[in-house]
C-alpha cells in the first residue's frame, strides 16, 4: 500500500521520521515509565512489550497508509517520543495520538510535533478533522489537545472507563 502522507515532517526543532530498530530502546524509557502509561496501557512495560508496541507504530503505516512517527530533536538527534496518526480496529475514527519520554514534557515539543501533523493531515487525507481519543482522567493530555485547538465532542464509555473525544480543527491555526 502506499503511504498517504508524507513519511517524515519537520518542525522548527523537530524531525517527525519513521521508526528505525533502535528506537523501540529509546521509547522504552516512556512505555516503563507507569506514570506515562497510566491512561494507556495501565501498567508499565517490559523491553518486549514495548518492542512489540513500537513494532506495532511501524507496522501501522504499512496496513493503513499513515501512522505514528518518531519524533526526534533536530539538534541532538535524540527521540523524545511519538506523534502522529492511530487508528486501532476498537478506535472510534483515526486520531493523532502522542506519548512524550517524561524527562522532556512541559518544553512544548508535542505541541510543536501535533501542530505539524495537524497541517500535514488537514493537506493530505481527505474527511473530518481528526480527533484524538483521551481518558478522561488524563489532565496532561486534555491540556495539550485544548492547546492545539481540538475541542470536546464527545464522552464515552472504553475500556471500564470515561474516554473523550476531542476534535481537531479543520484548518490548523484557525482554532
Amino acid at each position: 500500500m502506499p503511504f498517504l502522507v508524507p513519511e517524515q515532517l519537520e518542525s522548527a526543532r523537530l524531525v517527525l521520521r519513521p521508526f528505525r530498530h533502535d528506537d523501540w530502546q529509546a521509547m522504552h524509557e516512556h512505555y516503563s515509565d507507569p506514570e506515562c502509561t497510566r491512561f494507556t496501557f495501565g501498567r508499565a512495560l517490559d523491553e518486549n512489550q514495548t518492542w512489540r508496541t513500537v513494532a506495532s507504530m511501524a507496522g501501522h503505516w504499512q496496513l493503513r497508509g499513515y501512522g505514528p512517527y518518531a519524533l526526534e530533536d533536530k539538534a541532538s538527534g535524540e527521540v523524545l517520543g511519538t506523534v502522529g496518526l492511530w487508528y486501532p480496529l476498537d478506535w472510534p475514527e483515526p486520531e493523532i495520538k502522542w506519548a512524550m519520554i517524561r524527562r522532556h514534557w512541559g518544553r512544548g515539543y508535542a505541541s510543536e510535533a501535533v501542530r505539524a501533523v495537524q497541517a500535514m493531515a488537514s493537506a493530505h487525507l481527505p474527511g473530518p478533522p481528526l480527533i484524538s481519543f483521551i481518558d478522561a482522567r488524563n489532565e496532561a493530555s486534555i491540556r495539550l489537545a485544548l492547546a492545539v485547538g481540538a475541542k470536546l465532542e464527545e464522552q464515552r464509555e472504553f475500556r471500564g472507563s470515561l474516554w473523550h473525544i476531542y476534535r481537531h480543527p479543520e484548518r490548523p491555526g484557525a482554532a
